[in-house]
């Protein structure tokens, strides 16, 4: 089997420390990338990434001492998405996107959808909060989660219908449904201690998941 190659992104949003320095303590991470902002998050774990990326207009100055691109302010895209675009351009399998939550709302709904596209370009995005992380699902796929006697899950389409919607193990089961990104249906469904399916087979989905 193939090594999976993963990528840290961290951004300028609400940054879960505790979780990115447990990850990285485990080696999860083979490339770190600060996404503008996010290079303070990192110096302040004593962290160096391995290069920089952004305007740097959130940060305020350009880092030094390490690889750095800097892009003109003027452009029709976020940072992250220029930071996804390296991902995918240097063959990373797996992104892990810390400070992509959180904060400016309409920075979090444009990295939501930003995540949901990469996914369907064949990256695996899941995006860590301070409490939860977003999983997204292209189908056909299958996640599987351990039971936990706690704790919600929640499922919603990224596009405008998710067909062959299943959740399985949690409180309120969905089998072949048509989720729609006009509904909150999919909103706070509860562990009941088994472990848990949930599936789409045409369309994305994000999956939002206790830490």
């Amino acid at each position: 089997m193939a090594q999976v190659k993963t990528c840290a992104l961290v951004g300028a949003s609400d940054f879960n420390a505790d979780e990115f320095c447990r990850m990285d303590a485990m080696g999860m991470f083979d490339y770190v990338m600060a996404v503008d902002g996010g290079f303070a998050h990192l110096e302040g774990i004593e962290r160096k990434p391995d290069m920089a990326i952004g305007d740097f207009d959130s940060l305020g100055y350009v880092p030094r001492g390490l690889r750095v691109v800097r892009c003109n302010p003027h452009k029709d895209q976020s940072d992250m998405e220029l930071a996804l675009v390296r991902a995918k351009a240097q063959r990373f399998d797996m992104v892990y996107v810390f400070g992509g939550l959180g904060r400016r709302l309409d920075h979090t709904l444009a990295n939501l959808q930003l995540f949901a596209d990469y996914t369907e370009r064949g990256l695996t995005v899941a995006a860590v909060g301070d409490d939860s992380a977003v999983t997204f699902l292209t189908g056909p796929d299958v996640l599987e989660a351990p039971a936990r006697e706690t704790g919600t899950v929640s499922v919603f389409a990224m596009n405008d219908e998710c067909r062959g919607v299943f959740e399985r193990g949690l409180e309120w089961e969905l089998d072949d449904y048509t989720l729609t990104n006009r509904t909150s249906l999919g909103l706070s469904n509860v562990f009941k201690g088994e472990a848990i399916m949930i599936g789409v087979e045409e369309g994305t989905i994000a999956v939002f998941l206790p830490l």
